[in-house]
């Protein structure tokens, strides 16, 4: 009976042990970092392998996670980057103290350095807005790509003519050509005239790692045209780890996605390989607005030693789109059954909608480039990207002596007198090709495709050096060729066997008869060299941060025409001119600086200053379209000026900021129905306020918030000159735009957004988007009287959209993850008018405009594994 009783209480002594050991709670806390700035990473997972025990990190990126074991192994998990788990031991609070995580690419940080990346708003007198992945997955759906950054201050973004890839973003009132964009780091506005079609890179959604807008100045050094802000986009690299995922998407109107992705990850001999490809099609919101778009991404990767990464990258977005050809009339979208998806620019051929002149589009811009990574000390790098890319693509022109059977009067929106149209209003081809066939001279009216192909490589190549514990100095070059081919060629006959060339090219004779495939109407070649050096200080403390910056950039413009036939060409001695022009040059330069002083962890205040000269685009020295340059094009000037706030808290950020911008000299092509206007010397004022605030009250739940408010202004009348659509100049006027404002561009905006995860992987969100006091686009040829002066553009009305989103993450297997996303955008469908043109009389009847889409909505399921 005792021996009983001795076992009896060891027993009931060594399970009261073990569950004292197994109940007793210990406490693991730490805060979670990028490995490659030090920056927190908000809204990582943390959690205990084995158990469904788990938090997410706050806005600091700390955690605090209780245990009920004192040993347990951690697993630390967040979007676009490497998972690391840590093994703990112990009953009592454990600090873990920084845990580092490592992005999922090679070569991501590296890039980071080229593209500018300000890893820090506190550590920077720029202002600054982030897109991650993970909301470009959640928030994309059917969206276009420029649509993700509707919500930062001071950002206006339509889908303007509502054809796939046609968004339009700006920035301070700046539009795409006074914006620095970039991807990589290498900059992607248009050689010629400054202008990014998002159409040709309408995949970047899909291979986005990160988008970072600054605003204003913005912390490239690079000489580019970053007026209004700039846009860093930076892909995807090769990811570090073996996997994949497969993506299927639908929404409104015939919307469909397909997206597949492989990677190697990175393999004992130091390569790794990365796949994306995918395929977007529908029919269109607007009317007759079918599309197919595809997207390829390929990275080739090969970690040579500690100090040498090579990156090969390539990159494409092959897509054709049909296009409203032109705006409207407010009263005609109210007189069509289809409200603002109205569309008079299209007809069916074979039961397929075809767009007519200007509303088609195809295009093909697939850039290279070649990255080498050298860490030469621990002090000092050499990034360099040699980078190379062959477009081809143009769009659709109606031509012949009866094009006006299948033309819309871009003056009025309406079909041109004549016009061949069906009793629903809609081009009849039907018609236009059997009076084509029966024709003895040939087609009356064809379709032509205005080419746009070009050939363009570069070199951009920095050097830093930290050669203090503060001090960091940066200097580089930035050298490239272009050469674009402009011309027009016959694209369909429409039932003709051919085309009598009655206006023949310079190569070509009167009367020849043309084929598919000849060249029509211009031919020419220009030529852009460019050769640029930058340099940077920056210098950071504990307290202050600072940098001054410097670039000199030497311009070259030739241009070449092939088909022109101006009578100068044939004409002897002084009044001679030669077909291919001389070099044009231009040396603009610029400097800016700034400094930021911390006052404690949470308050910061900024300033930052700059003067930039900016060489005139190509189009306005030669916009004539002949080989005489204009005469006495002056440089742009402009001068700004910027003061910001900051306060940070564990729970709150607010970032203020007000901002003066003076630019002169300012050049504009304006394409005016048929015609075009080449306007210098403009001069305008931009400034405004911008105020941005996140409050994040628990770790499940965030609320953001942004107000912008701008006054940009035209300042003096200006005198410009009017060119017909063969580019024959037609007169010279006098436009009057004193104080008239800045138009295309909501100058007061402002947003409200929520997200909320009540439990694991599941998350919900509604944003609010209100954009106001908006005025229509000067047309110089509507203000060319006395009568005009002092007149301000029609002011659009004002609007409000509303979007809800939905994700849900969750694990299929335990290699095998899933995502399941739905977002329906303008969920009142809220009727608006997102741009518009001024009329004659400055008001809503004579305005041309485009509306706003209604309501959408995409829905789509990832798998990853």
């Amino acid at each position: 009976m005792r021996n009983h009783l001795k076992h009896f209480l060891l027993l009931a002594v060594l399970t009261i042990c073990f569950t004292a050991t197994a109940v007793a709670q210990g406490t693991v806390k730490g805060k979670v970092v990028d490995a490659e700035n030090n920056e927190p990473l908000i809204g990582a997972t943390v959690s205990v392998s084995g158990t469904t025990l788990g938090t997410v990190t706050d806005i600091d990126g700390n955690f605090v996670l209780k245990l009920t074991s004192s040993k347990a192994t951690l697993v630390f998990k967040y979007l676009g980057y490497n998972e690391i788990t840590h093994q703990v031991k112990g009953s009592n609070t454990i600090d873990l103290g920084e845990v580092k995580m490592s992005p999922d690419a090679i070569g991501l940080g590296e890039v980071s350095v080229i593209a500018s990346i300000i890893k820090s708003d506190r550590q920077t007198p720029i202002p600054i807005s982030n897109v991650k992945l993970a909301k470009i997955e959640e928030k994309i759906g059917n969206l276009e790509f420029p649509e993700l950054l509707k919500s930062v201050p001071s950002v206006y973004v339509t889908r303007e003519s509502g054809g796939y890839g046609d968004s339009r973003i700006n920035m301070r009132g700046f539009d795409s050509s006074n914006l620095g964009v970039l991807i990589n780091g290498v900059p992607i506005n248009g050689m010629e005239n400054g202008k990014v079609y998002w159409s040709n890179w309408s995949g970047l959604s899909d291979v986005s790692q990160f988008i970072q807008v600054q605003r204003g100045l913005g912390a490239s050094a690079l000489g580019i045209s970053s007026v209004g802000g700039t846009m860093n986009m930076v892909t995807k690299s090769t990811e570090a780890q073996k996997g994949g995922s497969a993506y299927f998407g639908i929404g409104n109107d015939g919307f469909r996605k397909y997206s597949v992705s492989f990677s190697t990850g990175l393999m004992d001999n130091g390569w790794a390989i990365t796949f994306m490809g995918a395929l977007n099609t529908g029919d269109g919101y607007v009317k007759g607005t079918n599309y197919e778009g595809w997207t390829y991404f390929g990275n080739i990767s090969k970690v040579i030693n500690d100090h040498h990464k090579l990156s090969l990258t390539a990159f494409g977005a092959p897509q054709w789109h049909n296009q409203r050809s032109t705006m409207h009339y407010i009263e005609d979208y109210k007189n069509s059954p289809d409200g603002g998806r109205f569309n008079n620019g299209y007809g069916y051929i074979n039961g397929e909608a075809v767009g007519s002149g200007y509303g088609y589009n195809y295009y093909h811009k697939p850039q290279v480039s070649l990255n080498h990574y050298w860490t030469i000390d621990d002090k000092s790098t050499l990034t360099t990207s040699l980078y190379g890319s062959m477009a081809t693509g143009g769009g659709r022109r109606a031509r012949g002596a009866m094009s006006n059977w299948l033309t819309i009067d871009n003056n009025t929106g309406r079909p041109k007198d004549g016009a061949m149209m069906t009793p629903d209003g809609l081009f009849d081809y039907e018609r236009a090709m059997a009076a084509n066939a029966a024709s003895q001279n040939g087609s009356q009216v064809i379709f032509t495709n205005a080419v746009n192909d070009h050939d363009w490589y570069g070199m951009l190549s920095s050097y830093k050096n930290h050669l203090t514990e503060n001090l960091t100095l940066t200097g580089g070059v930035d050298l490239r060729y272009y050469k674009g081919y402009h011309t027009e060629e016959i694209d369909d006959l429409l039932g003709g066997e051919f085309y009598l060339q009655t206006s023949p090219l310079a190569f070509q004779t009167k009367n020849q008869l043309l084929k598919v495939g000849d060249k029509f109407n211009y031919y020419s070649i220009g030529e852009i060299f460019w050769g640029g050096v930058f340099a940077q200080a920056e210098y950071n403390t504990d307290k202050w941060s600072g940098f001054l910056s410097a670039s000199l950039t030497e311009e070259a413009y030739r241009y070449d025409d092939r088909g022109g036939t101006d009578s100068r060409y044939s004409a002897t001695g002084a009044d001679k001119l030669d077909r291919v022009s001389s070099l044009q040059n231009f040396l603009p330069w610029s400097v800016k600086g700034g400094f930021n002083y911390k006052f404690n962890d949470n308050h910061n205040v900024f300033v930052n200053a700059g003067y930039f000269t900016r060489a005139p685009f190509f189009n306005s020295v030669f916009a004539s379209n002949t080989a005489a340059p204009e005469k006495d094009v002056p440089y742009e000037k402009i001068t700004t000026f910027e003061l910001g706030y900051g306060f940070s808290t564990e729970q709150v950020n607010i970032a203020l900021n007000g901002y003066y911008t003076q630019w002169m000299d300012k050049s504009l092509r304006r394409k005016i129905g048929q015609e075009y206007a080449n306007l210098t010397g403009l001069d305008a004022v931009h400034m405004g306020v911008e105020l941005e605030a996140t409050y994040r009250p628990v770790k499940s739940f965030e609320l953001k918030g942004m107000f912008s408010l701008g006054d940009w202004k035209w300042k003096d009348d200006i005198h410009f000159t009017m060119y017909d659509e063969a580019n024959n100049p037609i007169g010279t006027y006098d436009a009057y735009l004193k104080d008239v404002h800045v138009g295309n561009s909501a100058q007061l905006t402002s947003a409200l957004s929520a997200s909320w995860e009540p439990f694991k992987g599941f998350k919900i969100s509604a944003d609010y988007n209100f954009f106001g006091k908006n005025y229509a686009d000067f047309d110089p040829q509507n203000r060319v009287n006395e009568a005009d002066a002092g007149i301000d553009s029609w002011k659009l009305p004002d609007y409000g959209t509303i979007d809800l989103g939905m994700n849900y993450r969750f694990n299929i297997t335990k290699d095998i993850r899933a995502i399941v996303y739905s977002n329906v955008y303008n969920l009142t469908n809220t009727e608006y008018i997102a741009d518009a043109k001024d009329g004659t009389n400055h008001d809503w009847k004579t305005a041309l405009v485009y509306y706003g889409f209604g309501t959408t909505w995409s829905a789509g399921f990832k798998v990853i594994f």
